[in-house]
């Protein structure tokens, strides 16, 4: 049976890598009753990090679904990854839940991951609060973490607990809406009496939580300020809708490893965070008919047609692709059929189950406002909607980030080609921030991503799970070749053997075009000296010598070419003569052009944090960088603008992460094409001479 939509809360947690999300999850379902043991990161046995390679990296890859009963509510957790490379998968996550509970840590306060997922959530209109976690730890610091999330996501933090110590003194926590002090053992919270050296500080939080609640309402501010108090029912409801309505974030603290104060978390989640019901209220839910192009709502009722939006994909060797899915309308039943809006395939549901971890735990519906998994639905993939044939509905696409690194992969072992294709393309249905291509002109098979680490973790995939190994190489730069001022040359194909021989003769003009003019062809043959049956035969020749290029090997750009004059012979020309004539005509003709090759300059976007800028632009600047300008941001960051070579970029990430400890992130966009100094275009020039006199030996 179904579970009762107001009971529900679907919470994603969020926060940069290391600030305690899986270990927060963990021991949310040790004190629910989930699971009978805690297990902790370090030795691997969490529920959510259960695949190999992020127990061998203690970092969380992939975005990991589980549950939780608390009180009579169901608690749907999504414990999703905080390392940049893996930050679209929470992305991803943040579409399909109603709420987020925001980790910063009591020791570094709020990151530059942290800010960008903050942005997402804010892109979905999630209410959060704020879990200020390892209170426990040295020079943990409650009041500055406070701070620093006002500061860097502009908006009023409102503490609805204090700790009671800090580092190995931690202890418990003071409820500033119950007023009660409590400590912890082995997660159990016991009353005690309030620290008599905190009472200034607790009635200074208290005043400021009261008079927020109060603000909210005229009649409670009017009472308030004639001295009147509010009861706990008063404040409990202003907290609740203060937080949906995001005109505060409520703060709360702990430690996730020692457990305490978990308890109180879950409880905050259930008070603060909404059901189905309340965030479609405050956001309601729309999609469009696909049949008639318009605008549909879908409510979160059992009544309503089912409407389901899949929002993550495993792709899994043995039991086939599994979607995982949010049900906002309707119900998904199991032995049922269904329409995938997003393709018009009609699909068959077998088994449906709740996940937790990587357990699947069998039912025969679930129902709205639920979170669920299928497998093996034959055309169902990431971002698609799921709904009833009757009443269709297609909800709109998470828009994933481009990838912004790529390197080139080859086997290890001879012929093994086609398994790496099949195995990336499985690979590439659960991750859509993965690019998988082979490149024409380079003809390398290129791995794109979001950094180098997100490469690692999919090649280590792909062994385990397809038994392929494959190595990494730094990509080919797609240069291109152009010139710099027109010229004019004859190509002339004469060949005599016995019989018929071969003749071809042809004059080109050629003149730069304007940077992207891409290529024109003109024909400005007068009277007949080359008749028009050869005349093809020389612009054959001449958009295949380009693609080749003259001077290194990269394709000929931004050129207009003009046929003008040439000769012929009525037995022996042919249009493999004039093919061959026009290549030989452009080879000359470029050669006297001042020809030059042309490099791709990427527009970076740089967050850094202020302590590190002049670092960052100094890197920057040898990189042959130009910055374009500096912009202050929220949380004591800067955003720097810049335009850089590609060929520079290649392995940017690592640098960078080096450069801002971890704290740094970076967006790029291809821009435009820039001439390549020369000293660069003379080494590559000589490195393609060396290949090709390597080939002829």
């Amino acid at each position: 049976m179904a579970i009762e939509v107001g009971k529900i809360r679907n919470v994603a947690v969020i926060a940069h890598g290391g600030a305690g999300k899986t270990s927060l999850v963990e021991a949310m379902l040790f004190d629910s009753g989930s699971i009978d043991r805690l297990g902790n990161v370090e030795d691997g046995t969490t529920v959510t990090d259960y695949e190999p390679e992020e127990i061998a990296r203690k970092i969380t890859i992939t975005s990991s679904l589980t549950f939780c009963n608390w009180n009579g509510y169901r608690v749907n957790l999504a414990d999703t990854p905080g390392f940049i490379n893996f930050l679209e998968d929470t992305r991803g996550c943040l579409r399909a839940v109603d709420g987020a509970v925001v980790i910063v840590s009591a020791i570094s306060g709020v990151k530059a991951e942290t800010q960008k997922i903050w942005k997402y959530a804010s892109e979905f209109e999630i209410p959060r609060i704020i879990f200020v976690n390892k209170m426990d730890k040295d020079n943990a610091n409650f009041a500055r973490a406070v701070g620093e999330v006002e500061n860097a996501f502009a908006t009023e933090a409102l503490p609805l607990q204090l700790p009671i110590g800090a580092g190995e003194n931690f202890g418990g926590i003071v409820d500033l809406i119950k007023m009660k002090a409590l400590t912890f053992d082995s997660g159990k919270a016991q009353e005690a009496d309030m620290p008599s050296d905190m009472a200034d500080e607790i009635q200074e939080y208290r005043k400021k939580l009261v008079e927020k609640i109060a603000e909210s309402d005229d009649a409670l501010l009017e009472r308030y300020l004639e001295g009147g108090a509010l009861t706990d029912d008063e404040i409990i409801k202003g907290v609740k809708e203060g937080s949906l309505t995001k005109r505060f974030i409520p703060v709360v603290c702990g430690s996730a490893t020692r457990n305490i104060s978990i308890p109180q978390l879950l409880e905050t989640i259930i008070l603060c965070l909404p059901s189905p019901e309340e965030m479609a209220r405050i956001s309601p839910v729309k999609g469009i008919n696909p049949r008639d192009g318009k605008e549909v709502e879908r409510k979160p009722s059992p009544a309503e047609p089912l409407s389901a939006y899949v929002f993550k994909t495993i792709a899994d060797p043995f039991a086939g692709r599994l979607s995982i899915f949010r049900v906002y309308s309707g119900s998904l039943r199991a032995d049922s059929n269904i329409l995938n809006t997003a393709s018009g395939a009609r699909e068959r549901v077998g088994q449906v189950f709740y996940l937790m971890g990587k357990k699947q735990i069998s039912t025969q519906v679930i129902g709205p406002g639920e979170i669920g998994v299928v497998a093996k639905l034959k055309e169902t993939y990431t971002g698609d909607t799921l709904s009833d044939d009757a009443n269709p509905v297609l909800f709109e696409k998470v828009k994933f980030s481009d990838p912004i690194i790529s390197y080139a992969i080859a086997p290890k072992s001879k012929g093994d080609e086609d398994k790496v294709g099949t195995g990336l393309h499985r690979i590439l249905e659960e991750d859509p921030t993965l690019k998988f291509q082979r490149d024409e002109e380079t003809k390398e098979m290129l791995l794109s991503g979001m950094g180098q680490v997100h490469l690692e973790v999919t090649l280590d995939r792909l062994k385990r799970k397809f038994g392929v190994e494959v190595v990494m190489k730094t990509p080919k730069v797609p240069y291109r070749e152009t010139i710099k001022v027109a010229a004019k040359a004859q190509g002339r194909y004469k060949k005599q053997s016995g019989g018929r021989g071969q003749y071809g003769d042809c004059w080109l003009a050629i003149e730069p075009l304007p940077r992207g003019g891409g290529y024109e062809f003109a024909d400005k043959i007068v009277g007949g000296v080359i008749p028009q049956q050869y005349r093809p035969a020389v612009e054959k020749g001449v958009v295949e010598t380009m693609k080749e290029g003259v001077i290194a090997g990269y394709p000929l750009v931004d050129v207009k070419i003009s046929l003008y004059d040439g000769s012929y012979h009525t037995v022996d020309s042919s249009e493999m003569a004039f093919k061959i004539a026009g290549s030989m005509a452009l080879r000359k003709a470029v050669q006297e052009a001042k020809p030059i090759l042309i490099e791709p300059i990427m527009k970076i976007e740089v967050i850094t944090p202020d302590d590190t800028l002049g670092a960052v632009i100094g890197d920057l600047n040898s990189r042959r960088g130009r910055v374009q300008g500096v912009e202050p941001q929220a949380g004591g960051n800067q955003k720097i603008n810049a335009l850089v070579p590609m060929s520079e970029m290649l392995t940017y990430a690592n640098q960078l992460t080096s450069l801002t400890s971890g704290r740094g992130l970076y967006s790029m966009e291809f821009s435009h094409y820039e001439e390549l100094p020369s000293h660069l275009t003379q080494k590559i020039i000589a490195d393609r001479e060396a290949q090709k006199k390597e080939k002829a030996e």
